[in-house]
């Protein structure tokens, strides 16, 4: 599903709310996770699960086409570790 997806969706079973806000409304909740991800933060949404961020450190890497050594520089990743009532639902 698409976030345009997601938002015709919820604008079809809303029928009372704008368009333009329930857009507003997830545009909102998603720019929140992403700059508290920024941050290091962690969020969690009981029964659905949790977004954080991990960090992968420097290593050795090797270049696929001419097999030379190459350094691959340290970065964070982002991480969801699915809640309990999601995978309970999905494994019904």
């Amino acid at each position: 599903m698409t976030k345009s997806e997601l938002i015709n969706m919820l604008a079809a079973e809303n029928p009372e709310l704008y368009h333009r806000d329930i857009e507003r409304i997830v545009n909102t909740i998603f720019e929140t996770i992403s700059v508290s991800l920024e941050n290091g933060d962690r969020i969690e949404l009981r029964g659905f699960g949790a977004f954080s961020v991990r960090e992968h450190g420097a290593r050795k890497g090797r270049n696929p086409r001419t097999g030379e050594p190459v350094d691959v520089a340290r970065k964070q990743v982002p991480y969801f570790k699915m809640g309990k009532g999601m995978r309970e639902k999905l494994n019904k």
